[in-house]
C-alpha cells in the first residue's frame, strides 16, 4: 500500500511496553511484538559496557504523514541514539490484502496525499523512497546465529537480531530439491547502509548458505528511515 511504512522498532524487553505505549500515542495502535536476542560481538558489548540482553521486537504500520511524529517521538522519549537503547526503522509497505484488513492495521489513521485526505481504505498516493539503508533479512536452522553473524561482520555488518521461528513445508523441499530443511528456524535482521548489502548478503551466501549447516536464506528490504544506527541523521 503505497504510503505507509512498516515501522520496527527493537529494544531491550524491559522497554516493550514503553515503546507500544509510544505508538499508542502516535496513533498506532495496532502492533505486533516478537521475542528476539542481540547478536552483538562480546569485544563490543565489553566496550560499550554493555550485557547480552534479550530484545523485543515491535511491529506497527503507520500513514506516511504520521510516520515523521512517530520517529521524532521514539527518538526523544526512547533516547533511542544513545548505545544499547534500540533501533527503529521504516520499510515502505507496496499492498495490503483487503480493505477490512487496511481498516484494522490502521486503525482509523487517515492518508494524507498532498493536499487531498484520503481514508485509509483507499489505495491512492505515492511516495519516494530514501534507500541509505536496507534490513536484511536471513532465515536459517537454529543454533548457527554465529556462523551467519561472522560471516556478516567479514562483510563489515556491526550486528544484528535475531527471533525465533518454525519453517513449513520441509516435505516439498526434500522432495523437489533433495535435501531436507530443519522445521525450527531462526530470522536474523541487520539494519546496513544501501551499498553494503550486496557484500553482506554474498559473504553470508558464501560461508552460510544453503549447501552449509545453517542453509540461510537472504533477502533485503528498503528502509525509509532508521534512528539509532550512530550515523548522522538526514532531515
Amino acid at each position: 500500500m503505497e504510503g505507509l511504512h512498516l515501522v520496527i522498532t527493537i529494544t531491550d524487553r524491559d522497554n516493550a511496553e514503553r515503546a507500544i505505549s509510544i505508538l499508542g500515542e502516535c496513533n498506532v495502535y495496532t502492533s505486533y511484538v516478537a521475542m528476539g536476542e542481540g547478536t552483538a560481538p562480546p569485544e563490543v558489548l565489553d566496550y560499550l559496557y554493555l550485557h547480552p540482553s534479550e530484545k523485543a521486537v515491535i511491529f506497527g504500520v503507520v500513514t506516511n504523514a504520521g510516520l515523521m511524529p512517530l520517529i521524532k517521538t521514539i527518538k526523544r522519549k526512547m533516547f533511542i541514539d544513545l548505545p544499547g537503547n534500540g533501533i527503529a526503522v521504516a520499510i515502505p509497505l507496496n499492498s495490503v490484502g483487503g480493505k477490512r484488513c487496511l481498516e484494522y492495521i490502521m486503525d482509523g489513521q487517515t492518508i494524507e496525499l498532498g493536499e487531498k485526505k484520503t481514508s485509509s481504505s483507499e489505495r491512492e498516493g505515492k511516495m519516494a523512497v530514501n534507500t541509505d539503508f536496507e534490513m536484511v533479512f536471513v532465515i536459517a536452522n537454529e543454533g548457527y546465529s554465529d556462523m551467519i553473524m561472522d560471516a556478516a561482520r567479514k562483510a563489515g555488518a556491526s550486528g544484528g537480531t535475531v527471533i525465533k521461528a518454525r519453517g513449513t513445508g520441509a516435505e516439498y523441499t526434500e522432495k523437489f530439491f533433495g535435501f531436507s530443511i530443519a522445521k525450527e528456524k531462526e530470522i536474523h535482521m541487520l539494519v546496513t547502509p544501501a551499498q553494503g548489502r550486496n557484500h553482506i548478503m554474498k559473504s553470508i551466501m558464501e560461508h552460510a548458505g544453503l549447501e552449509s549447516k545453517a542453509q540461510s536464506m537472504v533477502f533485503s528490504l528498503p528502509v525509509s528511515h532508521a534512528i539509532g544506527l550512530r550515523t548522522p541523521d538526514k532531515d
